[in-house]
């Protein structure tokens, strides 16, 4: 059998990868209101891939003419169908039968797009969407996508279910407080060291510990199977307290998935 050289499989793997990252990416826009040119669908398209590497969730931005059920449920299922229950996903809907748009976010997106982010990319959207400038409202979307992403999760926050009232919080260290662990760190390691010094009496270079006469080895044969194992990967997100960082996400049940979001008139 012939060797494939490995500079060439190191390619192949390359391309591969860039196959799939564009093809996640092909998928994304279903603009059934042709609210977009070819040329405008192929530019979005293009600022989507790079998004969704990083963010690792899915992005869709979909229109139609014909829904006549809530709006909200609508993108919600739509993204459910997509993806299905849970998984990292945003979704930027256009109802143009009800004259709405709405943002529904899951998984991960639900976290970094809290309630104050998808208001204030909410009020950044609604000019255009007023104007019938839908190319610029998908634009601009996607630019606050990244932008929040890219601050990460917001200190302090929890998500509210709303329908329960439940609320989960979720614990970020701040600057301070790594720095005060550190010191303590350094500070309780210098006392322990220094009793164990005091205590035991120890000359350095000079002591010698009798290894010979206190200590005991005790060999006992085991063997180890390895059954199966598991790897779990999470973007670590950073605390940031700049502006539009604040307060959690709201959340709600649809088809059995939690969702967050927010949607307008137009």
């Amino acid at each position: 059998m012939r060797k494939i050289p490995f500079t060439l499989f190191v390619v192949l793997f390359l391309l591969f990868g860039f196959s799939l990252k564009a093809k996640a990416a092909d998928d994304s826009i279903d603009d059934q209101a042709s609210l977009f040119s070819s040329e405008q669908i192929t530019q979005l398209k293009e600022a989507i891939g790079p998004i969704e590497a990083k963010t690792k969730a899915r992005i869709f931005i979909m229109s139609n003419t014909d829904n006549d059920s809530d709006s909200t449920r609508f993108a919600d299922y739509y993204m459910l169908d997509r993806i299905g229950k849970n998984q990292n996903g945003i979704t930027f809907y256009v109802d143009m039968n009800q004259r709405k748009f709405r943002i529904s976010t899951s998984g991960n997106m639900i976290d970094y797009m809290t309630d104050k982010r998808i208001n204030q990319t909410l009020d950044d959207i609604e000019p255009s969407m007023r104007n019938g400038n839908y190319f610029q409202a998908a634009q601009t979307f996607l630019e606050n996508i990244g932008s929040y992403f890219d601050q990460g999760v917001p200190g302090g926050h929890y998500r509210v279910d709303t329908e329960t009232g439940k609320i989960t919080r979720f614990k970020t260290l701040t600057t301070t407080e790594i720095i005060i662990a550190f010191v303590a760190a350094i500070v309780l390691s210098g006392i322990f060291f220094a009793i164990s010094v005091s205590k035991y009496q120890l000359k350095f270079g000079t002591y010698k510990y009798p290894f010979r006469e206190k200590s005991t080895l005790n060999l006992t044969r085991r063997n180890d199977v390895l059954i199966n194992s598991f790897i779990t990967t999470r973007r670590i997100p950073r605390n940031n307290s700049n502006g539009g960082s604040g307060g959690g996400s709201s959340t709600h049940s649809t088809g059995g998935g939690t969702f967050g979001g927010g949607g307008r008139s137009f």
